[in-house]
């Protein structure tokens, strides 16, 4: 099995995941998710993976934009969550919580002995 395409499909999902929760307390620029996501080595991305994710997020109505002044340099465009993100989100989260109890409880089994 070719390990980078598992960890590929693995991946979508969760990235999506975690950058609604990046989003959901304090309105983010792209370039500040690409560097809070390079602190994670499994999630870190490339501008070129981030921008057509949150341009999707956009197009669905899970995150707004605006634009707003930038005492560094050009103005940059921060994302929030939408009322209909913050539910995504905690969907999300509940699933997610479901998945992990259950992936941990499967780990654990596989370590007992017969």
């Amino acid at each position: 099995m070719d390990m980078s395409e598992w960890t590929s499909q693995a991946r979508r999902g969760i990235l999506e995941y975690s950058i609604l929760l990046l989003i959901s307390k304090k309105s983010r620029y792209g370039y500040e998710l690409v560097t809070l996501l390079d602190q994670w080595e499994p999630l870190a991305v490339t501008e070129g993976t981030l921008y057509p994710l949150l341009r999707r997020l956009l197009k669905e109505k899970y995150i707004d934009s605006q634009w707003k002044e930038s005492e560094a340099g050009p103005p940059r465009k921060y994302y929030s969550l939408t009322e209909a993100g913050h539910r995504l989100m905690e969907a999300m989260s509940l699933e997610w919580s479901k998945l992990s109890t259950a992936m941990n409880q499967i780990v654990m089994y596989r370590g007992e002995k017969s």
